[in-house]
């Protein structure tokens, strides 16, 4: 059995298991005993295999972490009352009438300045998504929206990661960089902007959301103080304070709040921590604000292990370096771009993070790009505009698992979140007027 086949299968393993609903960490582990058998089949000692899987899976612990505390935030955002406060206060000032393109716009804007889609979703994407399951919005275009505003930033902000990582790979310039993204994003945005419009017209938020504004005060303590965890994330990212530090800051501050303004004991809070947040009543708020905690991303966290040391076989194995020569064959400028949003979906099927479809795309490519004399600059924003923007859109990438998982939701948001599919689509059919409008640009 062939190693392009076992890839093949296991593929397909993946999408049957979406398809159907099943828990992607079992097609996942049947994936790893396919591609143990397989290798081992064709010579590789299977301790070396093991080891493999086992360096590359020690690179997800530092994921994990944040991943933890992603699930801590927003557990006890909620139980401080942070999340109620932005839910109480936003509520007043967006138009029920144009809510679904409210959440892009606000997303895209708060994405841009803390630098991260994770930190988006989980902060004020939690609080939007509380807003829809209030107005009786469906919740897959909502969470399409906030996932697709959540990574405009992550692919054009100056904080980004993932940008920095690939100037950084490239040896071009972010700023320089961030300009042409600018260039080639305008129209994606601008066509999602419209969709967003008319998918607002289509879906207000009811009256019910009105009801469920009203009883926010009942069971929080509402003042611009509760607001304090939220503030201290945007001005630590604004600072450039590493995640993990400034996500445990916003904790500790929002276990304080919870305690003497919200009045729930340390073991209440410690259980929010671990089980999440739940209120104790039976009003409408109850089924609407409930949700994060350690528990809630622990499976999350086993898909990245299992992936993590998935990629570690096929990289070590050097599997993909078949996959390369069939991309070689392909001359034009324009099958260029198809060839690098084809790698970094398949990148982002396999890597099942962005970060290694960013990787494993750079390496697959790079030797192409200098034999068609297309500049690093070029290659830069290629792969901003393939492997960043489309791992999200794989349903076992962790790139749109962890937010949809932390909006309480599935890959039922994948169809509205048009912008991510908007920005590969629309730069292969304008491949050539925006390559000729850049150079002219910074000639």
């Amino acid at each position: 059995m062939s190693s392009l086949f076992s890839l093949t299968l296991c593929f397909v393993i993946l999408l049957f298991s979406v398809t159907k609903g099943f828990f992607v960490a079992y097609s996942l582990g049947l994936s790893l005993v396919i591609l143990l058998v397989t290798f081992t089949y064709r010579g590789f000692p299977f301790s070396s295999l093991l080891k493999m899987g086992y360096n590359s899976s020690q690179k997800a612990f530092s994921i994990i972490t944040i991943l933890l505390l992603i699930g801590v935030v927003t557990s006890i955002w909620m139980a401080s009352g942070t999340i109620p406060a932005l839910v109480y206060y936003g509520t007043q000032f967006i138009n029920p009438q144009y809510f679904v393109l409210s959440a892009f716009l606000l997303t895209c804007m708060i994405s841009v300045l803390l630098g991260t889609s994770f930190g988006t979703v989980s902060t004020v994407g939690v609080a939007l998504m509380i807003m829809a399951k209030g107005g009786n919005i469906n919740p897959h275009i909502i969470a399409g929206a906030i996932i697709a505003g959540g990574y405009f930033g992550d692919r054009c902000s100056p904080m980004s990661s993932s940008a920095h990582l690939i100037a950084s790979l490239t040896k071009t310039n972010l700023y320089r960089n961030l300009a042409y993204l600018m260039t080639t994003g305008w129209f994606p945005l601008v066509a999602s902007i419209l969709v967003y419009f008319f998918l607002s017209l289509g879906n207000p938020i009811q009256a019910r959301s009105q009801n469920l504004l009203a009883e926010i005060p009942h069971f929080f303590d509402i003042n611009l103080l509760v607001l304090c965890p939220a503030i201290i994330v945007f001005f630590l990212c604004l600072l450039k304070i590493e995640v993990k530090v400034t996500l445990a800051i916003s904790i500790a501050i929002a276990f304080f709040l919870g305690i003497f303004f919200q009045n729930y004991s340390w073991l209440q809070m410690l259980q929010f921590i671990v089980f999440g947040f739940r209120l104790d009543s039976q009003a409408q708020l109850t089924d609407a604000l409930t949700g994060g905690g350690i528990l809630s991303m622990l499976r999350v966290s086993v898909v990245v292990v299992i992936s993590t040391f998935l990629v570690g076989i096929i990289v070590g194995t050097k599997t993909l370096a078949s996959v390369e020569k069939i991309f070689r064959r392909i001359s034009s400028k324009s099958g260029l771009f198809l060839s690098t949003a084809a790698v970094g979906l398949v990148s982002a099927a396999f890597g099942c993070t962005q970060t290694l479809a960013i990787l494993m795309t750079y390496q697959l490519m790079k030797e192409k790009y200098e034999r068609e004399n297309a500049s690093h600059y070029q290659l830069a924003i290629d792969i901003e505009n393939t492997a960043v923007v489309l791992a999200p859109l794989v349903p076992w990438n962790i790139a749109g698992l962890v937010p949809a998982t932390v909006l309480m939701t599935d890959s039922g948001f994948i169809p509205y979140a048009v912008y991510l599919y908007f920005i590969p689509v629309f730069n292969w059919i304008g491949f050539k007027l925006v390559e000729s409008r850049m150079q002219r640009k910074f000639e």
